[in-house]
């Protein structure tokens, strides 16, 4: 159970305020979920007219690691959570001392944001990732390397996403350059990863210590980025055990409270491997939108609320598509596609790369 001074201050009523850090599309849809469950959203936002603030009763701009911006947020909001990871630990920290509930908790997301604490904590509680070293210095790389075997990937120890701050280390020769074109900054190096397909798991767990976990899913990705996800996979009721025991794992040492994504490795001997867990909703979850009861956002909704967790299990198979930049101005064939379900998240430039929408396929569980 989860043991915090504010736990009495749950559940949440409807006409509470739910704080959000971030303006992108996952704030969106938990702003959108959260109104559905008759919540007032607040967000702290970067930019006015963010995606999240679209939809949202209050937008405060400001920046995510000022402490005064996010005491604002925390001012007007009954529990405060957050979108994506790259935000200041401090920054909640300080406004939890000052009497906002945060969920989920700030050291699950100061674990997140330094991948070396991250493998690190994983391993210490018993659950697998690649080999790895830290990484100070371009000097490091070599000794690194010999340990671990060649290629092995260099990735900066802190932010990074979407195959941004990675680097293939294929000999000790390329130790410079890669080191340069990561930043010069601390970072990990990972043993590769002899994986036969990419998996992730997205649950939740409560205040009160109640857990709640979908269908893995398949993911495939395209240049460092989550090109599609399709749930449920196809996979042995082991492996699948195997996931919901990780995950589950995860969340009780975290003494965790939110959705969590957890990314693994599927070897072919059947074993798992974690790659990354992610502190918050997960762009693999965005299927459990057409294809369950309770999505991952209005379930993120329930648990940082303190109510009841809702069911996890699948109505349809689904397929995932991420739009990306252009791609998002096809939604007029989209739109008319019966087999599509689309979803736009606000964005007003459709840079190459980003994340416009995304588009949902349904087909039935076989």
């Amino acid at each position: 159970m989860a043991t915090t001074e504010f736990q009495d201050r749950f559940p949440l009523p409807p006409g509470s305020t739910i704080g959000i850090v971030g303006g992108g599309q996952l704030g969106r849809m938990l702003a959108m979920a959260a109104a559905r469950l008759g919540f007032r959203v607040a967000v702290l936002a970067r930019e006015a007219d963010s995606p999240a603030g679209q939809v949202s009763a209050v937008e405060i701009v400001g920046d995510y690691a000022d402490p005064d911006a996010v005491g604002r947020l925390a001012a007007v909001s009954d529990v405060l959570t957050f979108e994506f990871e790259n935000v200041s630990a401090a920054a909640l920290a300080a406004a939890e001392r000052a009497g906002a509930p945060i969920a989920p908790p700030e050291r699950a997301l100061a674990v997140s944001q330094d991948r070396v604490d991250e493998k690190t904590f994983l391993n210490a509680h018993g659950l697998a990732t690649t080999p790895f070293a830290p990484i100070d210095r371009a000097a490091d790389i070599a000794p690194a390397l010999e340990r671990l075997g060649a290629p092995a990937l260099l990735k900066t120890r802190r932010e990074g996403y979407d195959g941004k701050g990675q680097a293939w280390v294929k000999a000790a020769g390329e130790a410079e350059a890669a080191f340069i074109a990561i930043g010069a900054q601390p970072s990990i190096l990972e043993a590769r990863a002899a994986f036969v397909r990419e998996l992730s798991v997205i649950a939740a767990r409560g205040w009160n210590g109640e857990i709640a976990a979908y269908p893995v899913g398949e993911n495939r990705h395209a240049h460092g980025v989550l090109r599609t996800t399709t749930a449920p996979a196809s996979l042995s009721p082991a492996v699948q055990a195997e996931a919901l025991r990780i995950a589950t794992t995860l969340l009780q040492a975290l003494d965790y409270v939110g959705v969590i994504g957890v990314e693994l490795f599927e070897l072919a001997d059947g074993r798992l491997l974690v790659n990354e867990f992610a502190p918050r909703v997960h762009n693999t979850g965005h299927w459990t939108l057409d294809g369950c009861q309770v999505d991952q956002f209005e379930q993120h909704i329930r648990a940082v609320a303190g109510w009841p967790l809702g069911p996890t299990a699948p109505l349809a198979r689904v397929e995932m598509t991420n739009l990306l930049g252009e791609e998002a101005h096809d939604w007029p064939a989209l739109a008319a596609d019966p087999s599509a379900r689309l979803w736009l998240y606000g964005k007003r430039e459709a840079a190459p790369g980003r994340k416009m929408g995304h588009v949902n396929r349904l087909s039935p569980l076989t």
